[in-house]
Protein backbone atom coordinates (compact mmCIF):
# COMPACT_ATOMS: atom_id res chain seq x y z
CA UNK A 1 0.00 0.00 0.00
CA UNK A 2 1.38 3.44 -0.88
CA UNK A 3 1.71 6.30 1.54
CA UNK A 4 -1.14 8.17 -0.16
CA UNK A 5 -3.38 5.12 0.14
CA UNK A 6 -2.53 4.69 3.81
CA UNK A 7 -3.54 8.29 4.51
CA UNK A 8 -6.64 8.25 2.35
CA UNK A 9 -8.28 4.92 3.16
CA UNK A 10 -8.89 4.72 6.92
CA UNK A 11 -12.15 2.78 6.54
CA UNK A 12 -10.22 -0.06 4.86
CA UNK A 13 -8.61 -0.83 8.24
CA UNK A 14 -9.59 -3.83 10.31
CA UNK A 15 -10.43 -3.11 13.95
CA UNK A 16 -12.43 -4.98 16.56
CA UNK A 17 -15.70 -3.82 18.06
CA UNK A 18 -15.80 -2.97 21.78
CA UNK A 19 -17.94 -6.00 22.60
CA UNK A 20 -15.97 -8.37 20.35
CA UNK A 21 -16.05 -9.30 16.70
CA UNK A 22 -15.26 -6.86 13.91
CA UNK A 23 -16.22 -3.19 13.93
CA UNK A 24 -16.61 -3.59 10.12
CA UNK A 25 -15.57 -0.08 9.11
CA UNK A 26 -16.48 -0.95 5.52
CA UNK A 27 -20.15 -0.52 6.45
CA UNK A 28 -19.51 3.23 6.60
CA UNK A 29 -18.26 3.50 3.02
CA UNK A 30 -19.93 6.44 1.29
CA UNK A 31 -21.03 7.90 4.62
CA UNK A 32 -19.41 10.57 6.79
CA UNK A 33 -17.91 9.26 10.05
CA UNK A 34 -16.44 11.24 12.95
CA UNK A 35 -13.75 9.08 14.56
CA UNK A 36 -12.90 10.13 18.12
CA UNK A 37 -10.43 8.61 20.59
CA UNK A 38 -12.37 8.54 23.86
CA UNK A 39 -11.70 8.05 27.56
CA UNK A 40 -13.97 7.66 30.59
CA UNK A 41 -11.86 9.44 33.21
CA UNK A 42 -10.76 12.60 31.40
CA UNK A 43 -11.67 16.23 31.93
CA UNK A 44 -13.02 16.14 28.38
CA UNK A 45 -15.22 13.07 29.00
CA UNK A 46 -18.39 15.23 29.10
CA UNK A 47 -17.90 15.58 25.32
CA UNK A 48 -19.69 12.22 25.13
CA UNK A 49 -22.92 14.23 25.51
CA UNK A 50 -22.15 16.39 22.48
CA UNK A 51 -20.93 13.42 20.45
CA UNK A 52 -24.16 11.54 21.13
CA UNK A 53 -26.26 14.60 20.20
CA UNK A 54 -24.30 15.02 16.96
CA UNK A 55 -24.75 11.33 16.18
CA UNK A 56 -28.49 11.45 16.88
CA UNK A 57 -28.98 14.69 14.91
CA UNK A 58 -27.49 13.35 11.67
CA UNK A 59 -27.81 9.55 11.93
CA UNK A 60 -30.86 9.40 9.66
CA UNK A 61 -28.79 11.16 6.98
CA UNK A 62 -26.12 8.46 7.13
CA UNK A 63 -23.67 10.08 9.58
CA UNK A 64 -22.15 8.27 12.54
CA UNK A 65 -19.75 8.93 15.36
CA UNK A 66 -17.27 6.14 16.03
CA UNK A 67 -15.74 6.06 19.51
CA UNK A 68 -12.27 4.58 19.87
CA UNK A 69 -11.27 3.97 23.50
CA UNK A 70 -7.63 4.67 24.29
CA UNK A 71 -5.71 4.46 27.56
CA UNK A 72 -2.51 6.21 26.41
CA UNK A 73 -3.16 9.60 27.99
CA UNK A 74 -2.45 9.39 31.73
CA UNK A 75 -4.32 6.06 31.97
CA UNK A 76 -7.72 7.75 31.60
CA UNK A 77 -9.43 4.73 29.99
CA UNK A 78 -8.43 1.86 32.30
CA UNK A 79 -11.63 -0.18 32.13
CA UNK A 80 -12.48 -3.43 30.42
CA UNK A 81 -14.71 -3.47 27.34
CA UNK A 82 -17.71 -4.22 29.58
CA UNK A 83 -16.87 -1.39 31.98
CA UNK A 84 -16.39 1.10 29.13
CA UNK A 85 -19.66 0.06 27.52
CA UNK A 86 -21.60 0.28 30.77
CA UNK A 87 -20.10 3.67 31.66
CA UNK A 88 -20.87 5.18 28.25
CA UNK A 89 -24.40 3.82 28.16
CA UNK A 90 -25.38 4.54 31.78
CA UNK A 91 -23.63 7.90 32.17
CA UNK A 92 -24.01 9.48 28.73
CA UNK A 93 -26.63 7.37 26.92
CA UNK A 94 -24.15 6.60 24.16
CA UNK A 95 -25.69 4.73 21.23
CA UNK A 96 -22.97 5.31 18.61
CA UNK A 97 -20.62 2.39 17.86
CA UNK A 98 -17.38 1.87 19.75
CA UNK A 99 -14.26 -0.06 18.78
CA UNK A 100 -11.92 -2.11 20.88
CA UNK A 101 -9.45 -0.18 23.06
CA UNK A 102 -6.33 0.64 21.04
CA UNK A 103 -3.19 2.77 21.02
CA UNK A 104 -3.33 5.88 18.85
CA UNK A 105 0.32 6.93 19.14
CA UNK A 106 3.74 5.37 19.31
CA UNK A 107 5.26 2.11 18.21
CA UNK A 108 2.03 0.15 18.78
CA UNK A 109 -0.22 2.73 17.09
CA UNK A 110 -3.18 0.95 15.50
CA UNK A 111 -3.16 1.02 11.67
CA UNK A 112 -6.39 3.07 11.75
CA UNK A 113 -4.58 5.91 13.48
CA UNK A 114 -1.50 5.47 11.32
CA UNK A 115 -3.83 6.42 8.47
CA UNK A 116 -5.63 9.24 10.29
CA UNK A 117 -2.73 11.13 11.84
CA UNK A 118 -1.15 12.17 8.54
CA UNK A 119 -3.97 14.68 8.09
CA UNK A 120 -3.45 18.19 9.49
CA UNK A 121 -6.06 20.20 11.38
CA UNK A 122 -6.92 23.85 10.64
CA UNK A 123 -3.90 25.00 12.71
CA UNK A 124 -1.56 22.75 10.72
CA UNK A 125 -1.10 20.05 13.39
CA UNK A 126 -0.54 16.60 11.95
CA UNK A 127 1.10 13.55 13.44
CA UNK A 128 0.50 12.25 16.94
CA UNK A 129 -2.88 12.60 18.61
CA UNK A 130 -2.52 15.26 21.28
CA UNK A 131 -5.04 14.03 23.86
CA UNK A 132 -8.33 12.23 24.36
CA UNK A 133 -11.23 13.38 22.16
CA UNK A 134 -9.24 14.39 19.08
CA UNK A 135 -11.65 14.16 16.16
CA UNK A 136 -11.19 13.03 12.54
CA UNK A 137 -13.99 13.45 10.01
CA UNK A 138 -14.05 10.90 7.20
CA UNK A 139 -15.98 12.19 4.20
CA UNK A 140 -18.30 10.36 1.85
CA UNK A 141 -15.25 9.77 -0.36
CA UNK A 142 -13.65 7.67 2.41
CA UNK A 143 -10.84 10.17 3.01
CA UNK A 144 -10.05 12.34 6.02
CA UNK A 145 -11.59 15.75 5.32
CA UNK A 146 -11.16 17.46 8.70
CA UNK A 147 -9.32 17.10 11.99
CA UNK A 148 -10.31 18.85 15.20
CA UNK A 149 -8.34 19.34 18.41
CA UNK A 150 -9.39 17.57 21.60
CA UNK A 151 -10.78 20.78 23.11
CA UNK A 152 -13.03 21.47 20.11
CA UNK A 153 -16.52 20.60 21.29
CA UNK A 154 -18.62 18.28 19.10
CA UNK A 155 -21.23 21.03 18.66
CA UNK A 156 -18.67 23.68 17.67
CA UNK A 157 -19.70 25.53 14.49
CA UNK A 158 -16.69 24.24 12.56
CA UNK A 159 -17.50 20.61 13.41
CA UNK A 160 -21.19 20.96 12.56
CA UNK A 161 -20.37 22.78 9.30
CA UNK A 162 -17.86 20.09 8.27
CA UNK A 163 -20.38 17.30 8.99
CA UNK A 164 -23.18 19.11 7.16
CA UNK A 165 -20.89 19.71 4.16
CA UNK A 166 -20.40 15.95 3.89
CA UNK A 167 -24.14 15.31 4.12
CA UNK A 168 -25.12 17.88 1.52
Amino acid sequence: MTTADSVNAPLDTEIGALQGGSADLGQYAGRPVLIVNVASKCGLTPQYTGLEKLHERYAEQGFTVLGVPCNQFMGQEPGSAEEISEFCSATYGVTFPMTEKIEVNGEDRHPLYARLTGFADAEGHSGDVRWNFEKFLIGRNGEVVARFSPRTEPDAPEVVAAVEAQLG
